[in-house]
């Protein structure tokens, strides 16, 4: 990891889910439904995020996904493609055993402990994407510090839901911004 930065020893960085979501609550393959709402705004917004952010934490799920897709990504002049192929990748998954992907490695033991050693080892956020399995194991543990709900004007009428039936867990809303053709980033805390 890249260690950290002068007079940023004690600081202890964020965990930061994002997650594109629907009005009813889908977040399943979001590539197949938000792309007619992309923006400059909303490309700004995921590529700050990303240069924000020193690891990426994913489920097997979206590690997957995002393994085929991205190494295959061309070179962009804002060097998101570079970024994502090459940032450090951990990957929590009880059935992987391999990960070809460049930079990526498997949490061994309990997730909780690694998610803990990665805020302190990081200059920067820990930024998951997707892998709602994940995020609910980390938000009912208090382990997520900013939950980013990208939230498009759309409705699905089925898919998979980000969070489990009978998920209870306060937030606070901490901020909002508008990227452009209705879509609108809601950013909760916990609230503790």
């Amino acid at each position: 990891m890249n260690g950290q930065r002068p007079g940023k020893e004690s600081e202890v960085r964020k965990v930061v889910a994002t997650e594109y979501l629907s009005l009813d609550g889908v977040f399943q393959e979001p590539g197949e439904w938000s792309r007619p709402f992309w923006s400059d705004q909303a490309a700004k917004f995921k590529l700050d995020e990303l240069f924000a952010s020193d690891v990426l934490l994913l489920g097997r799920t979206t590690y997957q996904g995002f393994a085929s897709a991205w190494p295959r990504m061309e070179r962009d002049s804002a060097g998101f493609a570079d970024r994502m192929n090459g940032m450090p990748k951990y990957v929590a998954s009880r059935t992987l055993k391999k990960l070809d992907w460049n930079n990526s490695r498997l949490i061994e033991g309990d997730l909780a402990d690694a998610v803990g050693r990665l805020k302190q080892e990081t200059s920067n956020d820990v930024l998951i994407g997707g892998s709602g399995d994940v995020v609910n194991q980390l938000l009912q543990q208090d382990l997520i510090d900013e939950l980013r709900i990208m939230l498009y004007p759309i409705v699905l009428g089925g898919g998979k839901r980000l969070f489990r039936d009978g998920m209870k867990k306060p937030l606070r809303l901490a901020k909002t911004n508008e990227l452009g053709n209705g879509v609108v980033v809601l950013s909760y805390e916990p609230a503790r």
